[in-house]
């Protein structure tokens, strides 16, 4: 990322976009101040020599009062940042720029009424041509500081603009760093929830029937494997996802039995559509958590797609006569999720008869 206190002149030809519009701005500010002086009138009537030296040292003094503009402004970031001091920052980098401009004009004109004598101080009042010279000295002044001020607010406003592209894109750095550690603590907290729900099953098959707990066992072990290997990632393919899930309902009919009945029917063009990672998973345990779940009053499980690119999970409603307490690790997780993902919020429905939660189906680009 770049540095925060980079302004917007750092590149030279950045600092040609100001300084080559001031250039023009000088100019174009005399002519409207002063069209039919003497300055203005025979300016192109000239040898194309001094044309050219006029050019070159007005391009020198823009140059300068960029440069020095610049400077103040970035030693200004350091004492007086904008966000802190916004006035007092203004007034005095204002200030500093004028009174730098009045020295550059001083030096100029030191240097100008040595090398031409009689435009100097000692020149009699009266004289015509040296008021004359003193009134344009006066206009260049003027033009010199609207100038200056023009650049200082340019340079300013980019630099403001800039640290608040900076401050934005930092939030913005941080806020991904918050959602993606958000992300991953959500995903860690499936393991935990997993293992416990299957460990207790397991160790009693082995006791009960070998092979059984050593098919239960194989079909433990690819959920879990399926969810070492996709613990680093956001989402994944349905079709992945119907894959586990029937390794997952193997192990839940071992739990419970004929309590139990699935329904599954999804549109094979929706394979390659993507979800969070073991969602079906979750909501699927969170209907048996919540319901009943016995051979004379089994849970209805239905998982289908709908025509709005969805994936629906629809159970009936049959609540345990004792209300287990949330975990907040099922549909919390899943909502949150999505949320991260800046996917489509899950819908949740519930009636007295069904209880249906409607989640989006990502389709990547």
């Amino acid at each position: 990322m770049k540095r925060t206190n980079e302004v917007f002149f750092k590149n030279h030809w950045k600092r040609v976009l100001i300084i080559l519009p001031a250039f023009v701005i000088l100019y174009l500010i005399g002519y409207i101040m002063d069209p039919f002086s003497e300055y203005a009138r025979t300016f192109f009537h000239r040898d194309i020599s001094e044309i050219l030296t006029d050019f070159g040292i007005t391009l020198i003094f823009c140059t300068i009062v960029c440069e020095i503009s610049i400077l103040i402004s970035n030693w200004l970031d350091h004492k007086l940042p904008w966000i802190e001091h916004s006035r007092k920052r203004f007034v005095i980098e204002t200030l500093l720029n004028f009174v730098a401009v009045l020295g550059i004009l001083f030096i100029i004109f030191s240097i100008y009424s040595y090398y031409v004598p009689e435009a100097g101080m000692h020149s009699v009042l009266t004289d015509s041509k040296y008021i004359q010279e003193t009134r344009e000295i006066m206009q260049q002044f003027l033009i010199t500081l609207m100038v200056t001020f023009l650049i200082m607010v340019i340079n300013t406003g980019n630099s403001i603009l800039l640290k608040w592209k900076n401050t934005a894109v930092r939030a913005a750095e941080s806020d991904r760093i918050a959602m993606e550690a958000e992300l991953q603590s959500l995903k860690l907290q499936l393991d935990p929830h997993f293992v416990f729900n299957n460990l207790s099953v397991l160790s009693e098959l082995i006791l009960r029937d070998q092979q059984l707990g050593y098919e239960y066992a194989e079909n433990f072990t690819k959920i879990y494997r399926y969810m070492l290997v996709n613990s680093k990632k956001n989402i994944i393919h349905l079709e992945e996802e119907i894959k586990v899930l029937n390794a997952y309902i193997f192990l839940l009919k071992q739990r419970v039995g004929e309590g139990l009945i699935f329904e599954i029917d999804i549109d094979r063009k929706q394979y390659l559509n993507s979800l969070p990672p073991l969602t079906l998973q979750l909501l699927v345990e969170n209907a048996m958590k919540h319901n009943k779940t016995s051979k004379s009053d089994p849970l209805h499980l239905k998982i289908y797609t709908n025509c709005e690119h969805s994936l629906v999970i629809e159970n009936n409603f049959n609540p345990l006569e004792t209300n287990t307490p949330s975990s907040g690790i099922g549909l919390d997780n899943i909502v949150r999720r999505y949320r991260l993902l800046g996917a489509a919020k899950p819908e949740i429905f519930q009636d007295d008869k069904i209880f249906k939660v409607t989640v989006p189906l990502i389709e990547l680009k």
